[in-house]
């Protein structure tokens, strides 16, 4: 199987358990502290996974220089953007209580909604997409369990919100429905498009998907999860941190 169709592929299967997170948070009704608790893991997963898989690779394999300037570049990107898509309505996305606008309190904040969605997801994508330099042999399991484990308390938590917020099925499921397929296209393209690249430009593009996932971690999924269980939260974050180390050095 060519390498951009492998990407593209795993790209899809990872962000589907934003789907999965979603058909729950619309069928049953997850207690907040369970939310919070897999929200939780699934930061501290992400979080090893860009240290162990992204950042010290791509320091090993570009230099220092790209890497620390991509890391940089891909925070200041997101949380502009961030910032941005919030006057508009989307601060609360990945809120699971009724902190979401609906659409006649705030119009076109159902828009703001999905765009900030997809500002989430697109960069775990691309660095998937990076990941598969090899074959299927060659790709990275801790990268795709991060984003796949990551993704469930994810859709579940703000299409929780959504629907709180008066959003109806169509809605709610035609966003993750979207965002499932860009991600795969972003997946596929990542690595079609970079493949062939220099290590230097690899480092760059990489660390930039990888500051722009961090500061979202920082932004939105590790406040929410602490707000919701303060008790557990650091504990549960350092699980997901071994869970995802200890794959990547089994790997």
């Amino acid at each position: 199987m060519p390498d951009p169709l492998l990407a593209g592929l795993l790209g899809l299967a990872a962000a589907a358990t934003l789907l999965v997170g979603a058909a729950i948070a619309w069928v049953v009704r997850v207690p907040a502290s369970i939310v919070a608790g897999v929200m939780a893991f699934g930061a501290g997963v992400l979080i090893s996974a860009l240290a162990y898989e992204l950042v010290q690779e791509a320091n090993d394999d570009g230099g220092l220089v790209p890497t620390v300037s991509g890391f940089l570049v891909g925070a200041v990107v997101y949380v502009g953007a961030d910032l941005l898509l919030s006057r508009f309505g989307a601060r609360h996305r990945k809120r699971s209580g009724d902190q979401q606008p609906s659409e006649d309190e705030q119009s076109g904040s159902g828009l703001a909604i999905a765009l900030g969605a997809l500002l989430d997801g697109v960069p775990e994508s691309i660095v998937l997409g990076l990941s598969v330099a090899g074959g299927a042999a060659a790709f990275s399991v801790p990268i795709l369990a991060a984003v796949a484990i990551s993704n469930v308390p994810e859709g579940l938590s703000s299409s929780a919100g959504m629907k709180a917020s008066g959003r109806g099925a169509r809605y709610v499921f035609g966003v993750w429905g979207g965002i499932v397929l860009l991600s795969g296209i972003a997946a596929l393209l990542g690595n079609a498009l970079l493949t062939d690249a220099s290590p230097a430009t690899i480092a760059f593009v990489t660390t930039v998907a990888a500051g722009g996932i961090l500061a979202m971690l920082a932004n939105t999924m590790i406040p929410e999860a602490f707000q919701r269980d303060r008790a557990l939260t650091g504990l549960l974050a350092t699980l997901g941190f071994l869970t995802a180390f200890v794959l990547h050095e089994l790997g």
